[in-house]
């Protein structure tokens, strides 16, 4: 069923699931890939059945933190679990927001920093390897419904992948979707520096025409997900045609701001891929306010100045009118409606 709703600033947030503590519970850990030589961070969110001593996850001198219960014991139950990819050169706990709001509804949130795409450690010639992302999060699954002693606690009928920006590519190939490397050369011959994402691979020398077809176009599927939320995903235009009109999964489209004002790189509307259209069972979902950056977690006060200073993305300026934290609260409830 596709659907299209605009979701308002003002619209009244239900109650968290009730649980035990009033703060999500939190971990982190490390797991091998087969596809990796070294190995991987990942942090696991979940609701909390005992308090324990509280850390503030994902603080730094320009995004404020979230709190947590640190290695809580889980409230007892199942869960669904959601599979969260960063953007590029983002990072699992600078997006705290999104994962300690979903487990505070009684969710749990596997997340991963993907290597070479991640804060400190990103390249564009490194980000452009979207295959290697899909596997890092099969991988994750794999090492945590194996070892992790959480994974009891898994509604296994219930994975879902989840990200935003590059990590929506991910989740959405993890769903079936499957990239093609012709379609995305000529979205960026077509699109030109207009094309954020294309400007981005270009600056690191980025030779498109290069890229290995045969990881670009791979079979990323992992069958355990059963369904996908991708937040102004990359790569919307670059879909094999087959797979995205042969897939029935649920999935969850997510764009912030209007028609007119959104990035071309990541627009899903009529004005963009509209693959919102496209796909059988999606739900299209058009945040009224706010744009890209207004995902990432809410800025400290001097963040600006010092983003401007260091000649940065101005990752912490909002459209006129946006309010972050409303807008956050906003992206919670529509997901957790989704997964309900």
């Amino acid at each position: 069923m596709k659907t299209l709703i605009t979701a308002a600033l003002g619209l009244v947030l239900s109650a968290s699931t009730g649980t035990t503590a009033d703060l999500a519970g939190y971990d982190k850990f490390t797991f091998e890939a087969p596809h990796r030589a070294e190995k991987i961070s990942a942090s696991i969110w979940y609701p909390a059945g005992r308090k324990t001593y509280q850390g503030l996850v994902g603080d730094n001198a320009i995004f404020k933190g979230s709190r947590a219960y640190i290695g809580a014991a889980i409230a007892e139950g199942n869960y669904p679990l959601l599979i969260l990819s960063h953007g590029s050169g983002g990072n699992m706990d600078t997006i705290s927001w999104l994962s300690s709001g979903l487990a505070q509804k009684g969710m749990m949130i596997l997340a991963v920093n993907h290597p070479g795409s991640t804060s400190g450690d990103s390249s564009p010639r490194r980000s452009i390897k979207v295959w290697e992302r899909a596997r890092d999060l099969t991988a994750l699954l794999d090492a945590f419904l194996a070892n992790d002693p959480l994974a009891k606690n898994v509604d296994r009928d219930r994975i879902y992948s989840m990200g935003f920006s590059l990590g929506g590519l991910t989740a959405l190939h993890l769903a079936g979707l499957r990239t093609d490397k012709q379609a995305y050369v000529n979205y960026c011959d077509r699109f030109g520096e207009a094309a954020q994402d294309c400007l981005f691979f270009k600056k690191g020398g980025v030779d498109f025409e290069a890229l290995p077809q045969a990881d670009f176009n791979s079979v990323l599927r992992d069958d355990r997900v059963s369904a996908a939320i991708a937040i102004e995903p990359g790569m919307s235009y670059a879909f094999q045609k087959e797979t995205v009109e042969g897939n029935q999964l649920p999935i969850q489209l997510i764009n912030f701001g209007d028609n007119d004002s959104r990035w071309k790189a990541i627009d899903m509307g009529p004005n963009g891929s509209n693959l919102g259209e496209k796909l059988a069972n999606a739900t299209y979902v058009e945040i009224e306010q706010g744009s890209h950056f207004s995902f990432l977690a809410e800025c400290k006060p001097d963040a600006e100045k010092l983003l401007k200073a260091e000649s940065e993305d101005p990752i912490c300026s909002d459209p006129a009118g946006t309010d972050r934290a409303k807008l956050h609260k906003v992206v919670i409830e529509t997901i957790a409606e989704f997964i309900k």
